[in-house]
């Protein structure tokens, strides 16, 4: 099978502008994701796709592979897509399965996207796959910034969530805390498929690209990953990774 990783990243963030070149020790944040995602065993190849030329010289400058995208598109699956279709295209091959990875999760372990993949691998009817992790305190769990995420008994989603669901109003204290892990792998024909559906009221309103999926009658199996990550929405989730770079094992001991 031919599997890549595509990772999305673009300067204009709204919540933190030029956010995948920002500093961590000495290296910037997109370069970490890439580095990183790059270990996997799985993988063919990886790009980071991107509208911005700064972006584009820096993962050249490390020997990485870039895609330019269209600077109009509003949702990483759509850039995504796009950069697929081109690295096809110019590489004049077939892709089976594209697993994105977001730019801003630069504590991502290689065996999380073997993790996402492996599913995939050993049953044809997924068609998409998300890792999910436990969210280890109340402040994580009321968090916007953090995607939650309900499963049925079978470990396929139920709905997600910037939300804290499900709720502990009812008095209930020891609810599943659940966490979006933005590692996902699509099958080529279903990233197609998905980015020709129009966005979903939900999915509008959560603000979650998942939610597509779901409210279209799509099934997404969630793979359960014990890795701890921190995705860097803001200026204070940049310290807190810095700190936990500072102690990571993959950093210290392989790329630095």
């Amino acid at each position: 099978m031919k599997i890549i990783s595509i990772i999305p990243a673009r300067m204009g963030s709204s919540r933190f502008p030029g956010k995948p070149m920002a500093d961590i020790l000495g290296i910037p944040m997109i370069g970490h994701v890439y580095k990183r995602v790059k270990m996997s065993k799985l993988l063919n190849e990886v790009y980071v796709a991107t509208c911005d030329q700064i972006i584009f010289d820096y993962i050249e400058s490390i020997g990485g592979k870039a895609v330019m995208t269209s600077d109009c598109h509003e949702r990483c699956t759509d850039r995504c897509a796009e950069a697929m279709l081109t690295i096809e295209k110019n590489e004049n091959i077939k892709v089976d399965i594209m697993v994105m990875v977001q730019g801003d999760e630069p504590l991502t372990f290689p065996e999380m996207i073997d993790e996402a993949v492996q599913p995939m691998i050993q049953d044809s009817s997924l068609v998409i796959t998300n890792l999910v992790a436990d969210l280890e305190s109340i402040e994580a769990f009321e968090n916007p910034n953090e995607v939650k995420v309900v499963m049925d008994m079978q470990g396929f989603a139920l709905y997600f969530s910037r939300e804290p669901i499900p709720s502990r109003k009812k008095g209930v204290l020891e609810v599943p805390m659940k966490k979006q892990v933005c590692v996902i792998p699509f099958t080529r024909d279903f990233l197609l498929e998905y980015n020709a559906m129009e966005p979903t009221p939900l999915e509008i309103i959560e603000s979650v690209d998942m939610m597509r999926i779901l409210e279209n009658g799509q099934k997404v199996k969630m793979i359960p990953t014990n890795y701890k990550t921190k995705a860097v929405d803001t200026i204070e989730d940049l310290k807190l990774v810095q700190e936990m770079m500072l102690k990571d094992v993959l950093f210290k001991g392989i790329y630095l």
